[in-house]
């Protein structure tokens, strides 16, 4: 028997046009993704007005992608994703230093042999938002002694940014470049998640980015909000024999019950939420809210509902 936590999503964005926009279509990553802890029991994706068409299918990284026209003037569109997903928390604490030293991990991506080490190597190139730098391999080197497990290097790394960094949503926009990032020391989530991500491929080694959400727990006495919740950013590294091991380095913590994952790639731009084009409308605004929801906690026999990521 294992432990398994249910959640319920509702993930609800809302855009709003000064003038009608004939024609928007749009590509959402809201259905969450199948890992080896995770399972989606049930996704909805609701659109207003209703679309043209919709459309259902697997992008590239093997995330669920929607698609949806409309094609009648609008002057609002809400989209509501509601989500019920099965997680199975970790069992304990990752052992750190039972991985292997950080260089045969970088050695084995630049000579590739399995499946695995093949598949993991895109994520140690460069991308848009999560480049290699000279000046993000100096930053992260210290955590990098020679022969050091790459998880305990990299655990030292998240507490680092965890420190060093300030979370500030005013501090950086979506596009804001890693380098600036590690220049003012202050960012988001998606700021952090990038800028360790860039850290590691600087090094030569893989490391994806993670988006979905953050259950938060108020405080004792305290009423929870709806819509309280977050999106959510980390990455997740390749660490050789043990896989993909995630990190949060805007918490400073090991991923296990309380992160519930989305889609994984590159960077952002491969996963936002909500990406696409409309004609008119003039100015716009957008509103999101994220409501996670904890149904159900138990012990379970679920290993059927669970395959490998």
């Amino acid at each position: 028997m294992t432990r398994i936590i249910r959640y319920r999503v509702k993930h609800v964005t809302r855009y709003g046009y000064e003038e009608p926009a004939p024609v928007c279509h749009n590509k959402t990553h809201l259905a969450p993704r199948k890992t080896a802890r995770q399972a989606c029991a049930a996704f909805q994706l609701h659109v207003a007005p209703e679309p043209a068409r919709i459309a259902a299918q697997f992008d590239y990284f093997g995330n669920g992608v929607h698609y949806f026209a409309i094609r009648d003037p609008h002057r609002t569109l809400c989209v509501t994703a509601t989500s019920e997903i099965l997680l199975m928390p970790m069992a304990g604490a990752i052992d750190l230093q039972a991985s292997p030293a950080w260089e045969t991990v970088r050695d084995g991506l630049a000579r590739p042999r399995g499946e695995q080490e093949v598949a993991a190597c895109q994520f140690a190139c460069a991308s848009p938002l999560a480049p290699a730098d000279p000046r993000l391999a100096a930053y992260a080197l210290p955590s990098f002694s020679p022969h050091r497990p790459l998880l305990a290097a990299v655990s030292e790394l998240t507490q680092r940014i965890h420190a060093e960094f300030r979370y500030d949503p005013r501090a950086t926009t979506v596009s804001t470049p890693v380098a600036e990032v590690l220049d003012r020391r202050a960012g988001v989530c998606q700021d952090f998640a990038h800028l360790q991500i860039a850290c590691l491929r600087s090094l030569g080694l893989a490391a994806r980015y993670v988006s979905g959400y953050l259950r938060t727990v108020p405080p004792a006495g305290t009423p929870r909000l709806l819509g309280a919740d977050a999106s959510h950013a980390w990455l997740a590294v390749y660490a050789g024999p043990a896989g993909w091991v995630d990190f949060d380095p805007t918490n400073n913590i090991v991923p296990s019950a309380d992160h519930l994952t989305v889609a994984v790639g590159r960077d952002y731009q491969d996963v936002c939420p909500i990406q696409g084009v409309f004609i008119g409308g003039g100015r716009h605004t957008m509103e999101v809210s994220v409501d996670v929801e904890e149904a159900w906690q138990g012990e379970a026999d679920a290993l059927g509902e669970f395959t490998p990521a």
